[in-house]
């Protein structure tokens, strides 16, 4: 969460435009895409593709959460988690805050068509609107199973990431789309667990709020298992090494225990501990994935 005062000076506009764009949230969108261009140039990418990648990719992302944030403030008022956002303090007009997000939205098609290719910019283009359209708009407050389509857009810098190196979608880029869709619930499930009196409040209807904690943390397990055998699928068909696929087995394991022992004790800390985990879990397999396409 970025707390953010209303601005009185150049320093404090900026920061609030800033925290428009969600930085924490990007940071975990990218770690997924330059691994990516790892695995899809069979080692390593052209620094200045990646480099543009990047920038292109954090524009996009930025537009969507700016856009987010837009339509969401309302609820984020309600939220204790939300309620220093930009809009919430009004350190950012709604209407601002609307331009600025249409304005990186274009900013980012323009910069990856010209600098990267027309692939990979319509994915993007196509992520934000997903996320924007889809699960802001209709999916967040309508069906609990917001995060799991919604969540799509977040699996989409992996096929950016893969069109910009081989300007196609192959097999292994869907797989690792499937990875990072089947990480999301859990990961998001389990801070929903220990934030579901907000969403109760702000009358969002997350899956805790709805079927209540024991069925939350039944689904967690199941999609956790879904992401360990999608993670040691996309090994086998990307031909990846030994070491991705040890580590796979062991971030795996490691995934599960966690998420048993959430089913088993149903606590605030223990779903935390997962939420924590699943961040280690996402970054070191991609990671590791890089790693193994270099040797």
């Amino acid at each position: 969460m970025t707390s953010v005062a209303a601005p009185r000076t150049w320093r404090g506009s900026a920061q609030a435009y800033i925290a428009l764009t969600k930085p924490k949230i990007i940071r975990l969108l990218l770690i997924t895409t330059v691994p990516t261009m790892f695995v899809a140039a069979g080692g390593w990418p052209d620094f200045w593709l990646v480099l543009a990648t990047l920038v292109g990719g954090s524009l996009a992302a930025g537009s969507a959460n700016a856009f987010n944030c837009w339509a969401d403030r309302d609820i984020d008022a309600r939220m204790r988690r939300t309620s220093q956002r930009p809009l919430v303090l009004d350190a950012v007009a709604p209407e601002r805050a609307l331009l600025f997000g249409a304005l990186l939205g274009v900013a980012s098609f323009v910069w990856l068509t010209a600098l990267v290719n027309l692939l990979a910019a319509a994915l993007a283009l196509a992520a934000n609107a997903f996320y924007v359209g889809v699960y802001t708009l209709w999916l967040k407050r309508r069906s609990t199973q917001n995060i799991v389509i919604g969540g799509a857009a977040g699996c989409m810098p992996v096929l950016v990431g893969w069109a910009a190196v081989t300007g196609t979608v192959e097999l292994p880029a869907i797989l690792l789309f499937a990875i990072v869709y089947y990480w999301t619930p859990p990961h998001f499930w389990a801070l929903a667990l220990r934030y579901r009196e907000d969403y109760a409040n702000a009358g969002v209807p997350m899956l805790p709020v709805v079927v209540g904690v024991a069925e939350t943390t039944r689904q967690i397990r199941l999609y956790s298992v879904l992401l360990v055998a999608v993670s040691l699928m996309f090994g086998a068909v990307a031909e990846m090494g030994l070491l991705y696929l040890a580590t796979a087995v062991v971030l795996g394991w490691m995934l599960l225990a966690r998420a048993q022992r959430l089913r088993r004790e149903q606590t605030e800390a223990v779903a935390m501990g997962l939420f924590h985990f699943s961040i280690t879990y996402l970054g070191v397999l991609f990671a590791v994935m890089a790693v193994d396409a270099v040797i």
